[in-house]
């Protein structure tokens, strides 16, 4: 499993040119599940980025997780966070789950961080989006369960 963690102060999601999500300050967390990912994906992952110490103390260093400071996650779908393209310049993402299989375990993990303290808004599962976020920072972080344990 991989992500893509933004540190933001606001972020919103939209499918047909409506807004289906939002949040304020807060996560941008773009979510890529692999052929071989469980649940134990699931739980790893989603505790490291609720753990996450991104966000400024009264000292102004990043030192405190989402939880401390009332921000929320916005998590969005991304296959394509398991593009390859060693071969050739067209990716192959062969390496990410079939929609059918991924779309439980995305949903185990907004469970996951909501269980966790964090609220979570969720994009469209599938969907073409448009993603608007202002980061702050900018802070990006980069996740892969595999290389994490």
């Amino acid at each position: 499993m991989r992500a893509v963690v933004q540190r933001v102060r606001e972020a919103a999601v939209s499918v047909d040119n409506r807004e289906i999500s939002r949040i304020d300050h807060g996560l941008l967390i773009y979510l890529g599940i692999g052929e071989t990912d469980t649940g134990k994906d699931v739980e790893y992952l989603s505790q490291k980025i609720a753990g996450l110490r991104i966000f400024a103390d009264e000292a102004g260093a990043m030192n405190r997780p989402v939880t401390d400071c009332s921000g929320a996650a916005l998590l969005i779908s991304q296959f394509t966070l398991y593009g390859d393209v060693r071969r050739g310049k067209r990716p192959s993402f062969i390496k990410a789950m079939k929609p059918e299989a991924a779309e439980p375990l995305y949903r185990q993990f907004a469970q996951s961080l909501e269980q966790l303290g964090v609220p979570c808004r969720l994009g469209q599962f599938g969907a073409m989006m448009q993603i608007h976020s202002v980061n702050d920072g900018p802070v990006t972080i980069l996740l892969d369960s595999h290389k994490l344990f």
